[in-house]
């Protein structure tokens, strides 16, 4: 039981870190409607960054900025590539991921950067023992879901300006704002540099938790960030900002609570190799589950209505 308490508090905390990457995924996935795969090379930018910085003596509150900073430099080359290079949207992404890779290696210098003995963001308080409870301390999921959720607030705050109406008008209809006069260039610029931000400051807090920063540790976050972006929409749905940025949060910590109690499930035999197949099927599921009970409720709609035009038709024939 214990050990179970303990699986769930880490799934916890990592999942609200996640959760920062997710809601810049859901900038561009939700908002923009703008297929960037630039994700999956700014995570390891924000760690690689924070990384460095923190082994060469620098503030842990300035290597965070900084890796903010870097994913925000990265979500812009995506931005200019797509509506000044008039390059495809998702091929766009592809190459500046592709790019990163060569980046992140002259950031880091070599494949993978230990910070371990290193003073960090949060590492004071990872070993508080405030908070016990079953034997383990939720002081520190506590923390970082005070930071998960002053990152949604300042979100939320962001997109009701005259700046972030601009970005979601971009996204619902592009050609109207143009035809307004507005600049869809510079909102599409500005959404996938701020995505790109939040997906590098989440990378630079899960490298300081994990006390280092890896080349490949980026792979497959585009597909995270969408699994948490589509569960927490599923289970409480995306009425307004507010609550869909809260969806993205709950979801990001739903998918890992789900990762950690399938890899605890003796009788499913997986491994942690099988990470990434249990990611795939999460996502499926999560997808298919809505689509098939929306065709469901419009299949007895259908009937509803035509057993009520049967039943109108035999009492007109009646009278």
């Amino acid at each position: 039981m214990a050990s179970l308490i303990l699986s769930l508090n880490g799934a916890v905390a990592l999942g609200l870190m996640y959760a920062l990457m997710a809601l810049g995924v859901y900038i561009t996935y939700r908002i923009l409607d703008f297929p960037d795969l630039t994700v999956d090379g700014s995570f390891t930018t924000g760690a690689g960054i924070a990384a460095v910085l923190l082994t060469h003596g620098w503030s842990p509150w300035i290597a965070t900025l900084a890796a903010f900073g870097g994913g925000m430099a990265a979500g812009a080359c995506t931005g200019l590539l797509h509506t000044k290079g008039k390059v495809n949207g998702l091929l766009a992404g592809i190459l500046m991921m592709i790019a990163l890779y060569s980046i992140n290696m002259r950031i880091m210098g070599k494949p993978n950067v230990s910070i371990s003995g290193e003073h960090t963001l949060l590492g004071s308080i990872a070993g508080s023992e405030w908070l016990t409870f079953g034997g383990v301390s939720w002081f520190y999921p506590v923390v970082l879901l005070a930071v998960a959720v002053a990152a949604k607030l300042l979100l939320d705050g962001f997109l009701h300006t005259d700046l972030g109406l601009a970005l979601r008008a971009t996204g619902d209809n592009k050609r109207m704002i143009r035809s307004f006069g507005g600049n869809t260039d510079r909102s599409t610029v500005l959404g996938v540099s701020l995505s790109n931000g939040l997906v590098a400051l989440s990378g630079a807090l899960i490298a300081q938790d994990a006390s280092f920063a890896d080349i490949n540790m980026g792979i497959g976050m585009i597909v995270i960030g969408l699994a948490s972006v589509i569960i927490g929409e599923a289970l409480l749905g995306a009425r307004g900002v507010f609550m869909t940025t809260l969806a993205v949060v709950v979801g990001a910590v739903v998918y890992r609570i789900v990762i950690a109690l399938a890899l605890r499930s003796d009788f499913l035999h997986l491994e942690a190799s099988d990470l990434k197949l249990i990611t795939a099927a999460i996502v499926i599921i999560a997808l298919v589950i809505p689509t098939v009970n929306r065709s469901m409720k419009q299949k007895r709609q259908a009937r509803r209505r035509t057993a009520e035009l049967a039943a109108g038709t035999a009492g007109r024939r009646e009278a």
